[in-house]
């Protein structure tokens, strides 16, 4: 079954270059809108998307936005980020992780709050926005695309060790398929050549107190933000809550339980802006 697994990832379609060309070309202030706008125009998924969420209520357009270059020059160089980030990695949950949820769209509703939530969390312990961190969030769960068909066939199983033997379901997982949604997901993340702290995010977005010799807070803000979203019900799948860590993560960050409540409420209004980011799949 591992075997089959790990083949399956030569066959996931390449990650959009117009996303990495982007990405590279806005990690400069002094970008060139034209020259961005000009490679964003040859992806025409990528552009329609875009367009459509530069309308949206989430950016606050109030004038309709009917071009490229205008939608760049609109939203500006961390919303742009967002926006072609969530537009290139929205075609990778279109295929329902049937193991998991009933349709895609639940888990990708759930990948963009993560995502969203990810940022609000780094604004209060950073006082900025983070692009890698985001990135890292809107794929934390992309192995479950693949490994959805195999905990399918083998759901009883995972959950018999769940209910009767108490092992988490990230631990059922690697017991009885080889490896576990996170790690796989880090084995894609390297197939696409992420970067390791992107790779590492999403293969310990359940445990990142594993990684003992990582000095990024990546992991640990993509963990809080996902356990964040699974607490306020914005469910990613029938693994459901994990959360021994919290703790150490709100230490880890100075924060109290007090500081993640009105993180809710900020996500809260955050999503119901963002209809058009969570609609493009």
């Amino acid at each position: 079954m591992i075997d089959n697994i790990l083949k399956s990832i030569d066959n996931i379609p390449a990650f959009p270059a117009t996303v990495q060309k982007v990405s590279a070309l806005l990690n400069t202030d002094d970008y060139s809108a034209v020259e961005v706008a000009n490679v964003i125009k040859y992806d025409q998924a990528i552009t329609a998307n875009i367009l459509r969420m530069s309308n949206s209520a989430y950016f606050g357009a109030h004038e309709k936005i009917y071009t490229i270059i205008d939608a760049v020059t609109f939203l500006g160089q961390q919303n742009l980020i967002r926006a072609v980030q969530t537009a290139g990695v929205s075609k990778f949950y279109r295929k329902a992780a049937k193991g998991y949820v009933a349709k895609a769209s639940d888990l990708w509703e759930h990948s963009v709050a993560v995502a969203l939530m990810s940022q609000i969390l780094s604004k209060r312990v950073c006082c900025r926005e983070n692009p890698v961190l985001y990135t890292a969030a809107l794929m934390h769960d992309v192995g479950k695309v693949i490994l959805g068909e195999f905990v399918h066939e083998s759901f009883q199983k995972i959950m018999e060790l769940v209910s009767d033997q108490g092992y988490s379901f990230l631990e059922a997982e690697e017991k009885i398929i080889g490896v576990d949604h996170g790690k796989l997901g880090g084995k894609i993340a390297a197939h696409w050549n992420f970067p390791k702290e992107i790779e590492d995010a999403i293969a310990y977005h359940h445990r990142p107190d594993l990684l003992k010799d990582s000095e990024s807070d990546v992991p640990w803000l993509v963990y809080l933000s996902d356990e964040s979203c699974l607490m306020m019900g914005l469910d990613g799948g029938v693994d459901g809550l994990a959360h021994r860590w919290v703790g150490e993560g709100l230490t880890r960050f100075n924060l109290r339980s007090k500081d993640l409540e009105q993180s809710f409420i900020l996500l809260a209004e955050d999503l119901k802006r963002a209809k058009e980011m969570i609609a493009i799949v």
